[in-house]
């Protein structure tokens, strides 16, 4: 058991190391459509793994409420949200094409934004790998060994072209390969730590479980209607992104139902 949460734990992070060391191999800037691809599957991952790795979940373990089953899962949604909407409005970071910075005002580096603005899109990827671990240890067993497997894995996939996003572009902005990869290698490191967080807290209270899984859900889908789908849309028409997004939906719902 203690293998198997290390390695749902860890694999996120492969991801997003791995697509930060593509750094190393890639020449050129990430061209526009590139971007937009990679942006729209990371949204379609985390809106099927939103629906079939936390809702569903977190409505089945609330089962015994009946009709009002629903009820701790939309309550640790919108709290999901509104968390992720005061971290956006509070932690300085830059999005990609873009030189407006969000957050409070600060005094650090475009470098430094832009790795702080991948982060915040980590965390609630982090914090949904906890409570899903949460579930697989409790009492009843809420979300089997499987199912957590297809999580982490569905978001070590889509990590992956993240650590890219994050490092070539830092690269092209003057920032050395080595600083670069490690930029993008600490923009997934808040996962593991958000994972084990999250997981001592659900563990803790096993009554918060269905609550934290909503939570966690709001989270997750604040990031993709707030951040991956206007940047996957913005700029000239184009469907890439959409088709991208639906390509990551699929994948995800395909794991989470073949392994879960």
């Amino acid at each position: 058991m203690r293998i198997e949460m290390l390695r749902e734990l860890l694999l996120p992070l492969l991801g997003t190391t791995l697509g930060a060391a593509c750094v190393f191999f890639v020449r050129k800037s990430l061209p526009r459509g590139v971007q937009r691809s990679f942006t729209g599957f990371a949204a379609g991952v985390m809106v099927a793994a939103s629906v079939w790795s936390l809702l569903i979940p977190s409505m089945e373990y609330a089962s015994g409420m009946e009709n009002f089953s629903f009820l701790p899962a939309a309550v640790g949604f919108a709290v999901g949200m509104l968390f992720l909407m005061m971290l956006d409005r509070l932690i300085p970071h830059l999005h990609m094409n873009t030189d407006e910075p969000e957050g409070r005002k600060s005094n650090l580096k475009k470098s430094s934004m832009m790795a702080l603005a991948v982060a915040l899109h980590n965390l609630p990827e982090g914090m949904a790998v906890g409570v899903v671990l949460a579930g697989m240890i409790g009492e009843g067993g809420a979300v089997s060994a499987h199912a957590a497997l297809a999580l982490s894995l569905g978001i070590a996939i889509q990590n992956f072209p993240e650590g890219a996003i994050i490092s070539v572009p830092l690269k092209q902005e003057g920032v050395k390969k080595g600083k670069a990869f490690f930029l993008g290698f600490l923009s997934g490191a808040v996962e593991p730590i958000a994972a084990l967080i999250t997981l001592l807290i659900a563990g803790a209270v096993a009554s918060a479980l269905p609550y934290v899984l909503g939570f966690a859900a709001g989270a997750m889908l604040y990031v993709v209607v707030e951040e991956l789908i206007p940047e996957m849309s913005e700029g000239e028409h184009s469907h890439i992104g959409t088709v991208a997004f639906s390509v990551g939906f699929l994948v995800m719902m395909a794991l989470d139902v073949m392994l879960g």
